[in-house]
């Protein structure tokens, strides 16, 4: 097990669940076994994977009633997926009691021996299933756009990643903030990318130098349930991600 990444971020539509699947994809093409995680209601990511959400989700791991090995489904070589479904939507009425925000890192416990990677979307939300998945990951990454709505919520996630290491899982480190649907000829986007850096250092983090353009070729890759490489590996977005794959593993190697 070299690291589980938890893909973080409260305010909706900045690219995470984008993010996880091609940070995932671009992972098992360099040859890793990857446990795709999927905390998200919506259940974009288990969509774009191919998922079968009428067999066990996440969320009936979470209750306890299916283990987790009955409720990960294979996809390729390689890639694996534990598919998010409907009963997520009401985790914090579901899950409650004492030791509630374990339970995930208890579940991947059993199983993380057996891949490279876990890489783990969550919800818009700082609720109990983010606390979850920063309760059970070594690493955060944070997606956020080059637009002066990324500022709003930033602190407030920090101070969440920070509240999650006091308590329950003191390893956990955010890897940096990745700049998503960037458009570097828009002055904007660039001074928002230069306050995003100076944010990023006060949190004790750093903004990812690999940004990630906005292209149609990452909507359409989704839209037929492939991933970016497949569809389309010479797009803007595809380079981007490998740039950001490699950076990200450089920096926490």
């Amino acid at each position: 097990m070299k690291q589980i990444y938890t893909i973080i971020n409260q305010k909706g539509g900045v690219g995470k669940s984008t993010t996880a699947h091609a940070l995932g994809w671009s992972l098992v093409r360099r040859g890793n076994r990857v446990l795709f995680v999927d905390l998200d209601s919506q259940s974009n990511l288990s969509f774009s994977l191919r998922a079968n959400t009428d067999l066990p989700t996440s969320m009936d791991v979470l209750t306890g009633e299916v283990p987790i090995q009955n409720a990960i489904q294979p996809l390729s070589e390689g890639a694996f997926v534990l598919p998010a479904g409907l009963g997520l939507a009401l985790a914090e009425q579901n899950m409650t009691g004492v030791g509630t925000e374990y339970r995930l890192k208890e579940a991947l416990d059993a199983v993380k021996a057996d891949y490279d990677y876990i890489i783990i979307d969550t919800p818009p939300a700082l609720g109990i299933l983010t606390v979850n998945a920063l309760t059970a990951s070594t690493r955060a990454i944070i997606p956020a756009q080059a637009d002066i709505y990324s500022f709003q919520g930033i602190s407030q996630l920090y101070k969440t990643i920070m509240t999650v290491k006091k308590y329950c899982n003191p390893d956990i480190m955010v890897s940096g903030i990745l700049l998503t649907r960037y458009s570097p000829r828009a002055i904007l986007s660039r001074d928002v990318a230069d306050m995003l850096s100076t944010t990023a250092g006060q949190i004790n983090t750093k903004l990812f130098d690999a940004t990630i353009r906005e292209a149609v070729s990452v909507k359409e890759a989704q839209a037929n349930q492939v991933d970016v490489y497949e569809y389309s590996p010479k797009s803007n977005v595809a380079l981007d991600y490998e740039a950001f794959t490699e950076e990200l593993l450089k920096g926490d190697a």
